[in-house]
């Protein structure tokens, strides 16, 4: 910046009018992302309406353990709006306007029945208020209901009449579509969410959209129902005053966690789940008396459920744990984790000799296989090194050079793209802030059948495995997104299928929690040539809409490989109004049988599967598209 600009921005004025304070309607709204994290469209859980949804539920399930009120209704109609009732001792009605628009307003400072909640700060419903451009909270109690509306925060209407409806508080809101643009509410990340928390509350009942959904057994139903390869033995579940755990063993690789404080789900994990992580590989390990954290956990399936009083979060959305101990100057949590761990677990390998043996054997064969590929893996990671990684295959981001990198991680993606073409088209137009790219060269191995010697030796698997930063799991993974970009042709489905295979084989966990996506790109280009109107067409069905649209005679172009569309045209296809498919799971997919069926040698049923199922485009002369 030249001297003389410098100056000028240093003598605009600041008076009086410059200083403005915000009630705290105006302040959560002004700057959304200290309450509630991201806004986003719903694409990601993490999203901003799951916080809001999860805000007014968290409220619903404190009167459940209160012992007031087993049934929670939670409704998410056509139109996107919400409602949430509950059965418990609805909001004391002389404070109902202050607890859905007061920050620091709430019953839990004081009352030591709450202590383990996780909605201590008195600001969640009321940012649901703030943020949505229309909110209703009812209070029904003593016979009478008192209603309040509000619109983006401000109060329209305070009502009380008669009722006989049952006790408890009623909840609407519509998240405003100013803030939360195209939003939409996935049903698999809600059904998750309400599932979790019967996980964590047994004997709750939730319906959901008319769907009951219920849990009897605890962190051992939410295993069962999450676990996409077949448990080794029996799922291990042992419960204690306020620490809850459940684990077993598959043949996949890696290790899978699932972990909760005081209700809430850490989708990233933090001091509890270390802590187990670290007692369960040393407790086996002092049973047997002998082998490797390493080989211990892996193929491990564990969850962990903790109360802590007074709990400290890296973020407002509570998503990663950073206290260190149970409560203020008390036990730490990893020795109250551990001590439980050490006593229950160890006995329970002394009373059950069988799964002790299929413990001992799975953990053999990760020994086994991990000192088999150990020679190759030093080399391959020296070899990466020397790769000149950052200059040869991946094209990296700044905020991994940057003090604040932590701040942006979640805004950080990955392009692994094929081709030169492909890869320089991504890399002209990416923000070179957040979004780095990976470039495959010609189609990668079908690892179905192959162990993990071959991510070592293809140099492919080493250099992708190297750029994610995720040999020893995904814990260090650098990219909070991983984008498969492959042209929309056969080859490049073949592509995307031969990585997601690599990804389902060695690193499960990726995609479980949500990090893979694959790139959507336009196949047409639809122009008006006279007023220069353009679209960008997804689907034979948005190009006929297009053409029907723009008039008689536009100019159509059909994309046959990302290479053909422009940097300049690009950018537009991966900014804010990027398109991605997310890499799902069912809870009801087995992992190894899809990788069967689709990767296997079944030639003739996959064969007979499509011939079944294909679906003959009508044919178009080749002139039509430019």
């Amino acid at each position: 910046m030249l001297q003389e600009e410098y100056i000028e921005q240093q003598q605009v004025a600041y008076t009086e009018d410059n200083i403005r304070t915000l009630n705290d309607m105006e302040h959560i709204r002004t700057r959304p992302g200290m309450y509630i994290g991201r806004l986003g469209d719903g694409s990601m859980p993490e999203d901003g309406i799951y916080v809001l949804l999860k805000e007014v539920i968290d409220n619903s399930i404190d009167e459940f353990k209160m012992n007031a009120g087993k049934r929670i209704e939670v409704d998410v109609d056509e139109n996107l709006r919400v409602t949430v009732r509950d059965y418990g001792r609805g909001i004391p009605q002389g404070k109902l306007v202050e607890a859905v628009s007061v920050l620091n307003t709430g019953g839990k400072y004081d009352n030591k029945a709450f202590k383990k909640s996780v909605g201590l700060n008195g600001v969640g419903v009321k940012a649901v208020n703030a943020l949505s451009s229309n909110f209703e909270a009812r209070s029904y109690r003593d016979g009478k209901v008192r209603k309040v509306v509000f619109q983006r925060g401000e109060m329209v209407s305070d009502t009380t009449e008669d009722s006989s409806d049952e006790t408890g508080t009623y909840i609407f809101f519509e998240p405003d579509n100013t803030m939360f643009k195209n939003y939409q509410f996935h049903d698999d990340f809600v059904e998750t969410m309400l599932r979790n928390y019967t996980y964590l509350n047994t004997g709750l009942i939730i319906m959901y959209n008319g769907r009951r959904i219920i849990s009897r057994n605890g962190l051992e139903d939410l295993l069962n129902d999450a676990m996409t390869t077949d448990g080794m033995y029996p799922i291990v579940h042992m419960k204690g005053e306020d620490i809850e755990i459940a684990f077993t063993h598959t043949n996949q690789y890696g290790e899978e966690y699932h972990s909760f404080v005081n209700g809430q789900h850490t989708t990233q994990g933090g001091t509890h789940q270390s802590a187990f992580k670290e007692h369960i590989a040393r407790t086996i390990k002092e049973f047997f008396g002998k082998y490797e954290a390493v080989d211990i956990r892996n193929g491990i399936v564990a969850a962990i459920a903790l109360n802590v009083e007074e709990p400290v979060f890296e973020s407002q959305t509570k998503i990663k744990l950073g206290s260190t101990h149970m409560a203020p100057g008390g036990e730490s949590i990893n020795k109250y984790v551990g001590d439980f761990i050490k006593k229950q677990v160890d006995n329970y390998l002394h009373m059950h000799g069988d799964i002790a043996e299929v413990i001992e054997g799975k953990v053999k064969d990760s020994e086994k296989e991990r000192k088999a590929i150990a020679g190759i893996a030093k080399l391959s990671r020296e070899r990466a090194k020397k790769a000149n990684l950052h200059n040869r295959k991946l094209r990296d981001c700044r905020i991994h050079f940057s003090d604040v990198k932590n701040d942006r991680k979640e805004e950080s993606s990955i392009f692994i793209t094929e081709g030169d073409s492909a890869s320089g088209s991504i890399t002209k137009s990416r923000d070179v802030n957040t979004q780095a790219v990976f470039s495959l060269r010609g189609k990668p191995l079908n690892t179905f059948k192959l162990n993990k010697e071959v991510v070592y030796k293809n140099e492919e698997f080493n250099l992708l495995q190297a750029a994610l930063d995720i040999e020893d799991g995904i814990e260090n993974l650098r990219y909070n997104k991983v984008i498969v970009a492959t042209d929309a042709d056969v080859d490049g489905m073949h592509i995307r299928l031969l990585l997601i295979t690599f990804f389902l084989k060695f690193y499960p966990e990726l995609v479980k929690k949500g990090h893979v996506y694959v790139l959507q790109t336009p196949l047409f280009r639809v122009r008006n040539r006279k007023n220069s109107v353009t679209r960008y067409c997804y689907s034979e069905e948005e190009r006929l809409t297009a053409i029907k649209e723009l008039g008689p005679d536009p100019e159509i172009t059909r994309f046959k490989g990302l290479g053909e569309i422009s940097p300049d045209e690009f950018a537009g296809f991966i900014g804010p109004d990027i398109r991605m498919e997310q890499v799902i799971l069912n809870k009801n997919d087995q992992i190894q049988k899809l990788l069967e069926y689709y990767m296997g040698d079944n030639t003739m049923e996959r064969q007979n599967f499509i011939i079944d199922n294909l679906v003959i485009e009508e044919d178009r002369p080749e002139e039509e598209y430019d």
